[in-house]
């Protein structure tokens, strides 16, 4: 009898070989993965500005109690920030991003339930805070670092605009999913994003090109790899003592400060109090979520060309027109009449330097503290969200008080000003030798 062959199965076709037999470079998979994570995590972090009124009105909460929360989230936001980055090099950019988004997934969920501010404070302010904070801006920092030689400064664009936009683009649909059926349903599509965002990284993230045998985009020869720390005390040391070689460079606090006053401009005042502000002027939530979905796109704009230009340019003089433009911005608002036109003029302005901040600002810590400047962006950016909460909290503080918002944006322009006068006094050479990683 004739022996049949062996039944063997197809081989399987992994994401890399799939994208490699179409020429696709495996970094832009990453990137874009990266950039559906953080945009659905922005969005998660943004949800907070169409939930304050909601919120009051179901509950009975004040507005300086509902921002206590969510300014608790946002200090975690930047506080894991260099701790993230210790994270993602000890164990991997996949596992820390699947464990962001069941963290961030948590702690909506469990807003279904809530009943007390204490409630809102934990799962807003800790659990959302917590898993947010792994992400971050250091995902895309990472990413763009680890995976591209060239294009760098333009996926840095990109990854941070998934960031901000992510932050106000979703804002019109929540507002209208608020206003029409209840903000529990406007969770539920977090949620199911979050789900999506998941299931992504989880089939395509990949941890560095090495990982499987490829050099970063436009390399010809592979990276120095730092070493990973060997210990849990080491890998939590690490970020530590990235701040105390940092804190002895007067760069490292210049950045620190004018990036605190970029977070008390953005998420942690507009993008928190935008709609609440325009309500008190007799504007619809879903016509001021609008709003801040133009500021939203003009914000992509401008942080993809400030990506671009941070790679021809002069990072110091990017951000003294962006600081000051943002400053004028929100100096004009309140002189704006709150009009559909006037607000219109506010959203282009303001819009195109929302984040685009950040790719200059990365680029001045990479080349004043080499080999941890992902370390050091991240207590940067620590100051950023240290802002961002001072000014939630504040203009929240403000509205209680004094029933009005304006005094917060007044302070928050004037401190745009000297943010953009600042940042000119970082020396445009190193001003000392790049931190470099210890044995």
């Amino acid at each position: 009898m004739e022996s049949q062959p062996p039944v063997t199965s197809a081989p399987t076709v992994t994401p890399p070989a799939f994208f490699a037999r179409r020429g696709i470079h495996y970094g832009w998979v990453v990137a874009a993965v990266t950039f559906l994570t953080m945009l659905v995590t922005a969005g998660a972090v943004g949800a907070p500005g169409v939930l304050i009124g909601p919120l009051e009105r179901e509950f009975g909460w004040a507005t300086a109690d509902i921002s206590s929360g969510f300014a608790i989230r946002l200090v975690l936001f930047g506080l894991m920030g260099p701790f993230a980055a210790a994270f993602m090099n000890r164990f991997g950019l996949r596992p820390v991003a699947t464990v962001a988004l069941g963290l961030i997934g948590l702690g909506v969920f469990g807003s279904f339930f809530m009943t007390r501010v204490w409630h809102l404070m934990l799962l807003w302010g800790v659990v959302v805070g917590f898993g947010t904070g792994l992400t971050a801006m250091v995902l895309g920092a990472t990413v763009a670092t680890r995976w591209f030689a060239q294009r760098r400064g333009l996926v840095l664009g990109l990854l941070t605009a998934s960031t901000a936009t992510g932050q106000l683009v979703f804002l019109p649909l929540l507002a209208h999913l608020t206003e029409t059926l209840g903000w529990r349903s406007a969770l539920s599509l977090i949620l199911a994003m979050l789900l999506v965002a998941a299931l992504a990284v989880l089939i395509l993230l990949r941890d560095r090109p090495s990982d499987i045998g490829l050099l970063p985009y436009g390399a010809s020869e592979p990276p120095t790899n730092p070493a990973r720390p060997t210990t849990l005390k080491a890998m939590l040391a690490s970020p530590l003592l990235a701040l105390r070689d940092a804190s002895k460079s007067a760069t490292f606090w210049v950045l620190f400060g004018t990036f605190f006053i970029c977070g008390a401009s953005t998420n942690g005042l507009v993008q928190t109090h935008f709609v609440s502000l325009c309500g008190d002027y007799g504007m619809a939530a879903v016509t001021a979520a609008g709003m801040l979905a133009l500021i939203g796109v003009f914000d992509f704009i401008g942080t993809v060309g400030s990506g671009w230009l941070s790679d021809r340019v002069d990072s110091r003089w990017l951000l003294f027109w962006y600081y000051g433009l943002r400053g004028l911005s929100l100096l004009y608002l309140p002189f704006s009449d709150f009009s559909f036109y006037g607000l219109s003029i506010f959203a282009v302005f303001y819009g195109l330097d929302w984040v685009a901040t950040v790719p200059p600002t990365v680029k001045l810590a990479a080349d004043r503290f080499g080999d941890r400047a992902s370390l050091v962006f991240g207590w940067i950016f620590a100051g950023h969200q240290l802002g961002a909460a001072s000014a939630a909290y504040g203009a929240g503080f403000s509205r209680t008080f004094y029933q009005t918002y304006l005094p917060a944006f007044f302070v928050a322009g004037i401190l745009c000003l000297i943010a953009s006068l600042a940042i000119v006094a970082v020396r445009e050479r190193r001003d000392r030798a790049p931190v470099t990683a210890r044995g």
